[in-house]
């Protein structure tokens, strides 16, 4: 028979209210209640980890592969031809009619001393590539946004399914007492495609899904103090609603014992309670040097959102968090890097918002130290095709597209994988199974091993795919 009551939720009907918190907290602290979770925060769950914590840069819309990191000189040759790769199959484009092959309209340069090509539009990541392995043969199963954001994110087309974050906030818990284990921050213009569906924890324990930092709001994090027109709410009134509170988890935890809703809600409460003190400290990127903040470009208008987001994002994983996801662009047909109507128009503003502030975040994470044991993941959801939709637009390509990693484990100046001469079809493609048991592996994890059992089958976030790509590691 279940136990009615688990250790925390003891603690919480014996303590009530703040004292609860308190209680457990101290306990948490001096490992009576996480030893054996906060042992393998540092080790890794099945072998040594090289990374201890990740930063995940997500570009939303799909990033253009050819025009960016993915040099093909065979696009200039055949520019405002019909495009033929010699397959004799059907072109087809997902929601345009294929046009004639596009060039890539920016120039390319080798850059650093393994002389990787990066286009004009990233001046700045190009002084970085020595740092940097690139995968350049990253497939998706969809040419739509919305699944290949799940895939991308959950490593599956519906939703439903945990993503990335929770399943590490689940394997390796928090690093941290005061600050969540999986925090997102979406573009200052609005959350991504699906929504609040790419942080979600699925059918794992609500407590492993993302916590939403809305750090260019005035109030960055919803609901963690009450507003200042509320004078009604005193500290009284405050403790007599966490009595209540405190009762009517009682009840439901009496109806429904197995029901880890409950659990999720006392964790968030309890780290609410402790955010109060630690959140504001890390949200204030005033406390940075000006050196700093012009590092990754708050002195710019064009970079200062994006920029505050890398920023903040640095001071968090410096304070605890395990996962930090940042995303360049809203949902939509604008303000992304979905790119239908023009390449040479819409990408060297969208690469310009990030280009300093990754780059500065790059430099700042070795300046500090940091670079050492912390990951850092640029990702998109697909890549776009060679040939133009209208006059020089892309349409969305789930053949090939470009990520790549930096950091903890990486061996810089590296790529993997290859697309074919018109950048239309990853060779031998990679998937995001590939890319995620890549990042497990770095962080201690053995992918086929980290499991779920959920609706009586054992779930991962490879699912029954993926390898670790052993060619970019250090």
């Amino acid at each position: 028979m279940a136990p009615l009551f688990t250790r925390r939720q003891m603690l919480w009907s014996l303590g009530g209210g703040l004292g609860g918190i308190a209680l457990a907290d101290l306990l948490a602290r001096e490992q009576v209640l996480a030893g054996e979770e906060r042992a393998r925060n540092v080790n890794g769950l099945h072998h040594p980890a090289k990374a201890r914590r990740v930063i995940q840069l997500f570009m939303n819309g799909g990033v253009s592969q050819m025009d960016t990191f993915d040099y093909k000189p065979l696009l200039e040759r055949y520019h405002g031809r019909p495009f033929d790769p010699g397959t004799g199959e059907r072109i087809e484009a997902v929601t345009s009619v294929p046009g004639n092959v596009l060039r890539n309209p920016f120039p390319f340069r080798q850059h650093g001393q393994c002389g990787r090509w990066v286009s004009s539009v990233f001046p700045q990541l190009a002084r970085r590539v020595d740092d940097i392995a690139f995968l350049l043969a990253v497939a998706s199963k969809t040419n739509v946004h919305g699944p290949a954001s799940y895939m991308m994110n959950t490593g599956f087309l519906l939703p439903g399914f945990p993503c990335m974050g929770a399943w590490l906030s689940y394997g390796l818990g928090s690093l941290s007492d005061n600050l969540p284990t999986f925090v997102v921050i979406p573009d200052h213009r609005g959350t991504p495609y699906n929504n609040l569906g790419n942080f979600s924890s699925g059918f794992l324990p609500v407590q492993h899904a993302g916590t939403v930092l809305r750090v260019n709001a005035p109030n960055p994090i919803s609901s963690l103090f009450p507003p200042q027109n509320a004078r009604h709410i005193t500290r009284e009134s405050e403790a007599d609603g966490l009595n209540l509170l405190r009762e009517l988890n009682r009840e439901h935890l009496e109806r429904t014992p197995g029901d880890s809703r409950l659990e999720a809600r006392i964790a968030s409460y309890e780290l609410a309670a402790r955010m109060q003190a630690s959140a504001p400290e890390a949200l204030d990127v005033n406390r940075e040097t000006e050196a700093t903040r012009r590092l990754y470009g708050l002195d710019q208008a064009h970079t200062q959102q994006f920029g505050r987001s890398c920023l903040i994002a640095r001071r968090m994983i410096e304070r605890g968090v395990r996962f930090v996801q940042v995303w360049s662009g809203a949902g939509g047909p604008t303000n992304n890097w979905d790119m239908h109507t023009s390449i040479v128009n819409e990408l060297p503003g969208m690469a310009a918002q990030v280009d300093q502030p990754i780059a500065g975040l790059l430099q700042d994470l070795k300046q500090r130290g940091l670079f050492e044991d912390t990951l850092v993941v640029f990702s998109t959801e697909f890549g776009r095709h060679p040939f133009s939709q209208g006059s020089e637009g892309r349409d969305h390509n789930g053949g090939t597209g470009v990520a790549w990693l930096a950091g903890a484990g990486i061996k810089g100046g590296t790529a993997y994988g290859e697309s074919d001469d018109w950048s239309w079809r990853a060779i031998d493609p990679l998937y995001c199974y590939d890319v995620h048991a890549t990042i497990l592996h770095l962080l201690g994890i053995d992918h086929t091993r980290l499991t779920f059992r959920h609706n009586g089958t054992d779930r991962r976030l490879t699912d029954v795919h993926g390898h670790v790509v052993d060619e970019i590691l250090a």
